[in-house]
């Protein structure tokens, strides 16, 4: 049955549905019906993170029906093809003087098959070894040279008949049965390749959002290795790495971009395997400078003090930025991320054991989903929050990018708010996190307790496998013992950042 808006609702997380054509469901393996989880529970949002995965399976659906088109990378193709009959001419004619022959190439059966089921064709080859037989040695090689002539112009011929040629690509194929040798080698790294990476991804839950920028990192590859007209190795990857004006952590996503499509290639591409069969991984072993010493502690992200997140809320009140005023005391007393916060919803405030805790349900990792206790000094601006919200959410934002990320607009603000005061790249939202986790260091919490109040994983099995977690009861009275966040209510000098760093 037809899902409204192509929507499903399963246990409480939408999953984007759409049933496949009967027309195109053996080029998805018999599969009647496409689905995939939105990890949302917000019609809202599950509306909106629907559409770019819906996009992709149309587009699929219609390059199926289309059918018959000459797929990227196709000139590569045709190349092996026209220089693998050439390697058989040569080998023939120089049999024919009396010399030893080089191994045959393979040539692909399926195109084999039809350039021989062709009658026409076939009579043609008799009347030309009939023509020519009588000549001896000459008339044999001639044979060779017309059979060769006759094969490449039969292959352009079918190619023309079979697929639905664009007027560029007739002029460029016999352009190439030319001349094969004019063709410049392109990419492997072909858009058809990217949008299968691309579907498969979306279907094993990768974020849209990292889809979209690894995508652009390895088009920034193909079109290296089409400018350059390089092959795919280690060489060329790491001349692109060091053609790029970028830090090694950048550069280290783009590896990390690159070691993933090949991986996927290997697996799910039989001509990718072929081509690439007994190659390493050219995105692997790659050195690339670091840091040390004084620049590497130059470069790492600084928390800020207790002082300054409450300079940082005074500010924000003083102009007017509200909203960002309440989201960062509400850091200041969680340590949360900063969508995290903004994804928080009036549901998100449970009482477990007496304790009122905000419900994390949704975070960039397993150890993010948590629970975290309301700070005493919290209770007011959440109440407010609560019972003033118009959309169910605490933090109101008409931020919602295509990524579905709300948090989106306040970041931004946050940062002009904190460069006005002085602070530096190397102090970002993000450092409240680091605040409230240097403060309950100080304050004696259990290491344990501190990844379960932040997120994140304690790295053995009996905690992160086995154990349930501390008690809502131990949380609070850990969470309790943040020191308050100063507010200037008077909102004295602000820009106290430039003396303090």
């Amino acid at each position: 049955m037809p899902k409204a808006n192509n929507l499903e609702l399963q246990g409480g997380t939408y999953h984007v549905r759409m049933d496949i054509p009967k027309d195109v469901r053996e080029a998805f393996g018999g599969r009647r019906i496409l689905s995939l989880s939105l990890k949302t529970g917000s019609r809202e949002e599950a509306m909106f993170r629907r559409l770019p995965i819906l996009h992709a399976w149309k587009s699929q659906i219609k390059a199926i029906r289309e059918g018959k088109l000459l797929g990227d990378g196709w000139q590569e193709d045709i190349v092996q093809t026209l220089e693998d009959l050439d390697a058989i001419t040569q080998g023939q004619k120089r049999a024919l003087v009396g010399e030893t022959a080089p191994p045959l190439p393979d040539v692909d059966p399926a195109l084999k098959a039809k350039l021989m089921s062709s009658p026409r064709f076939m009579e043609a080859v008799r009347l030309l070894v009939g023509d020519h037989l009588k000549d001896g040695i000459g008339g044999r090689v001639q044979i060779q040279d017309e059979l060769n002539r006759g094969l490449k112009g039969m292959l352009q011929k079918r190619l023309g008949t079979d697929y639905k040629l664009t007027a560029q690509q007739r002029q460029e194929l016999e352009t190439l049965v030319k001349d094969p040798a004019s063709y410049k080698a392109r990419s492997p790294i072909t858009k058809a390749r990217l949008a299968s990476f691309r579907t498969y991804r979306l279907e094993h839950h990768v974020a849209l959002k990292t889809v979209n920028q690894q995508e652009s990192k390895l088009l920034n590859l193909s079109e290296h290795l089409q400018t350059t007209g390089t092959k795919l190795d280690f060489d060329s990857v790491s001349a692109w790495l060091q053609g790029m004006k970028l830090s090694s952590k950048t550069k280290q996503q783009y590896l990390l971009a690159g070691s993933q499509f090949w991986r996927w290639a290997m697996t799910h591409e039989p001509q990718w395997r072929q081509t690439f069969k007994g190659h390493v991984n050219p995105f692997d072993k790659h050195t690339l400078p670091t840091l040390k010493g004084k620049a590497k502690l130059d470069a790492k992200r600084k928390a800020f003090t207790v002082e300054e997140v409450g300079t940082l809320y005074s500010a924000a009140k003083k102009q007017g930025l509200d909203t960002l005023a309440d989201l960062i005391l509400l850091g200041g007393y969680t340590g949360a991320r900063i969508e995290e916060l903004c994804q928080l919803r009036k549901e998100h405030l449970i009482t477990v054991d007496g304790v009122r805790m905000f419900d994390i349900v949704d975070s960039k990792t397993v150890a993010g989903i948590r629970q975290v206790p309301v700070h005493p000094n919290l209770t007011a601006l959440v109440d407010r929050l609560s019972e003033s919200s118009t959309d169910g959410y605490l933090v109101p934002t008409g931020s919602n990018n295509k990524y579905s990320i709300r948090s989106d607009a306040l970041s931004k603000a946050f940062g002009r708010l904190k460069t006005t005061l002085g602070f530096d790249r190397n102090r970002v939202f993000h450092s409240i996190r680091a605040t409230v986790i240097t403060q309950l260091v100080r304050a004696d919490i259990p290491d344990r307790l501190i990844k379960e109040l932040v997120g994140h994983e304690t790295g053995t099995v009996t905690f992160d496998v086995y154990s349930n977690g501390s008690s809502p009861k131990q949380k609070f009275d850990a969470v309790a013992k943040l020191p308050a966040v100063p507010i200037d209510q008077m909102l004295g000098p602000l820009n106290l950042a430039t003396k303090a760093h």
